[in-house]
């Protein structure tokens, strides 16, 4: 076994694909035992097989939810899969869960999912970032697809990635869709895929997809993951461009993906967003 790779780890599991993903990877990086922590009515069932113990809690439940990891005695965990949109605005919240959501002064996905891992943290439990083990399934910088991006679909990738940059304070944006230099969509808390729905509905055939992490992105939580079923979702959308961050969005069944995106004629690639940042600043102090 490799001396960075724990020999137990906590998997936090949502729902999706990922999560499985993420199980069989640790498994075969040479972690022995997994333990998952799974939520009723979202975590896959099937996450079972792949662990050697599986304890269930409510969602909302944040006192028994930290009791039951400090209760393992495993010193590493990560933060897996998402949790439906839908169930967040119907918790039943217990007496530690209402304190912590009370204290913050902004609540979005940022603030909410930080704070459950600094809670986490304060058990002496390190919170992995949630591509650990994925690293084959992470692309390189460069041209995914057979088919190169246009002069203006580079051009709405260029604008897309300026237009993350400028609203990563605000907890939006890590998937916008622009059409002709026009911004058609900003992902909010919907998630990717309806994002990519409504840009569809409205700026029609054509839109590029920029989906990449906010500047700063904390990895502990909610890694930009790209599978079939959004690549599905752009067709239908009509979508004639994405591009994802390379070495940070994890591209579920890679090879597959490729095919669909040439499938579809469809330009893909992978981008170098933080690079491109520090070189702009470097500018800007310039000036």
């Amino acid at each position: 076994m490799k001396p960075d790779v724990p020999e137990s780890l906590i998997i936090i599991s949502g729902r999706d694909q990922y999560p499985r993903m993420l199980a069989k990877a640790a498994r075969a990086a040479g972690v022995q035992r997994i333990v998952v922590l799974g939520f009723k009515g979202e975590t896959n069932r099937e996450m079972a097989a792949l662990a050697d113990e599986v304890h269930w809690v409510p969602l909302g439940s944040m006192r028994l939810f930290l009791d039951t990891l400090q209760f393992t005695g495993i010193k590493h965990a990560v933060m897996v899969g998402q949790i439906g949109m839908h169930n967040v605005f119907h918790l039943r919240l217990d007496k530690l869960a209402k304190k912590l959501y009370r204290s913050l002064e902004t609540r979005n996905a940022h603030s909410i999912y930080g704070t459950v891992a600094d809670e986490i943290e304060k058990l002496g439990i390190e919170v992995l970032p949630g591509n650990a083990f994925m690293e084959c399934y992470t692309p390189e910088a460069g041209q995914l697809s057979k088919r190169a991006p246009t002069e203006r679909e580079q051009a709405d990738i260029e604008l897309g990635l300026k237009l993350v940059r400028g609203t990563s304070d605000f907890e939006i944006g890590q998937t916008v869709a622009i059409k002709d230099g026009i911004i058609i969509a900003v992902e909010a808390w919907e998630g990717t895929n309806q994002t990519i729905k409504r840009a569809g509905k409205v700026g029609k055939a054509g839109c590029v997809i920029i989906k990449v992490p906010k500047t700063g992105h904390d990895m502990r939580f909610d890694i930009p993951v790209v599978g079939a079923k959004t690549f599905k979702v752009m067709k239908k959308a009509k979508v004639s461009c994405l591009a994802v961050e390379a070495g940070k969005t994890i591209l579920l069944e890679k090879e597959k993906l490729i095919a669909l995106a040439d499938q579809y004629n469809m330009a893909f690639v992978a981008v170098q967003t933080q690079e491109r940042f520090k070189h702009e600043g470097s500018k800007n102090t310039k000036l």
